[in-house]
């Protein structure tokens, strides 16, 4: 391995510390998704986004919310109108009141 490739690896390292040292707080949720399929076919996948919003801003008091592309991807995997019925995802909080929504890895 070359010394440039091992300090990029060693910055990437120090990079992803310090977001975890930002992270004020971190909790693991199952949200459900059933209440999308109330509505119409073409409004499932949006509707599912909103639910995601309001879940995470009713449980972690968000000042904004971000979520992430994966969970975005798996939200319109299989179209506009078959989101998926519950979806399991850390939310971690940073220290300007930022949500973070991901997806658990494994």
């Amino acid at each position: 391995m070359s010394e440039e490739s091992r300090d990029s690896n060693e910055e990437m390292e120090e990079v992803e510390e310090a977001a975890e040292e930002e992270a004020v707080e971190e909790r693991v949720y199952t949200i459900p998704l059933s209440r999308a399929f109330i509505v119409p076919r073409k409004e499932r996948a949006p509707k599912a986004i909103r639910i995601i919003r309001d879940f995470i801003y009713r449980h972690m008091k968000a000042e904004s919310i971000r979520i992430s592309n994966e969970v975005n991807e798996l939200i319109w995997k299989r179209g506009i109108e078959k989101p998926p019925r519950k979806l399991r995802v850390v939310a971690v909080k940073d220290k300007e009141g930022t949500v973070t929504v991901k997806l658990i890895e494994g």
